[in-house]
């Protein structure tokens, strides 16, 4: 296995990853504020914060993978 095919694969996993979570939180948010709509202010609060987080820890991985494509050679 080539280190490009290993780097490749760590910045595909990250930005799944972050999707899936993005994804998966909002949909919790969104049930959340229908069933307390007088709350809608701090979930969707938490959400950004952590949907922010988890972009960035895409970010991350991302970058990971590329210095690991093209720094390993």
């Amino acid at each position: 296995m080539s280190v490009t095919a290993i780097g490749a694969g760590i910045a595909a996993l990250a930005c799944i990853g972050a999707g899936l979570g993005i994804g998966i939180a909002t949909a919790h948010a969104v049930d959340a504020i229908a069933r307390q709509p007088e709350a809608d202010g701090k979930i969707m609060k938490n959400l950004l914060l952590g949907s922010a987080l988890a972009e960035a820890t895409a970010i991350y991985g991302f970058v990971l993978g590329v210095l690991i494509i093209f720094m390993v050679k």
